[in-house]
């Protein structure tokens, strides 16, 4: 890691939310409801995925043959060599390929974390937690919250206020939700507002079926 990067990290903590409460509660209720120790939050868990994928740096993996196509929009996205796995049939969610990231946006269950894995949640219509946007990164490891936490918010790191006295910036991308967004799921979670696991069942089709032209 470069050694800015690790003063920078030592110096402010991320996760130490000015400006961004609401941002930092959710965060902490997702925790308390999913067992991950660390929560980051994004805008849809495509986004999530996204930034787990460029943070390891993989290049090359394999996906299910049935799945969202966002998926394999993001390994073209992100230039990442990928081939379908016929044999592999998964519910509510699956590991990409032989990394630790975890497509689990069919799957919001009490105390669901992966010890040691990533797992990408989504908050998007039809999903258990329908807020109707956003997603978010479930981890067990703190400096890998603390990166994707970065890059999920413009390379900022949100104890700094304003964000003009950050004098430097780890490549990052506008992957933050709302605060309304936040504020919606809050109220959801608190009054046990979730869909049913039984409607997290959905058939994708076969993406060895569908072709992708530039």
């Amino acid at each position: 890691m470069n050694i800015t990067w690790m003063i920078l990290l030592n110096m402010h903590g991320p996760g130490i939310i000015v400006g961004f409460e609401k941002f930092n509660e959710f965060e902490t209720a997702l925790s308390d409801y999913t067992g991950a120790p660390y929560v980051v939050l994004t805008d849809c868990c495509t986004h999530a995925v996204e930034l787990c994928l460029r943070y390891k740096g993989i290049g090359l993996t394999t996906l299910p043959y049935r799945s969202y196509i966002s998926i394999p929009m993001t390994m073209h996205k992100l230039g990442i060599s990928y081939h379908y796995d016929t044999e592999v049939e998964w519910e509510y969610e699956y590991r990409i390929g032989l990394t630790n990231i975890w497509d689990s946006a069919r799957k919001f269950d009490k105390d669901m974390h992966r010890a040691s894995q990533i797992q990408c949640l989504s908050f998007g219509h039809s999903k258990r937690l329908e807020i109707g946007h956003g997603g978010a990164i479930l981890t067990s490891n703190k400096h890998d919250a603390d990166i994707l936490r970065l890059m999920a918010y413009d390379g900022r790191d949100l104890s700094i206020s304003p964000w003009q006295d950050q004098k430097v910036f780890r490549v990052g991308y506008h992957y933050k939700p709302s605060i309304e967004d936040c504020e919606k799921g809050l109220y959801m979670l608190a009054n046990n507002k979730l869909k049913t696991k039984e409607s997290q069942q959905v058939k994708y089709p076969d993406l060895t079926k569908i072709e992708i032209v530039s």
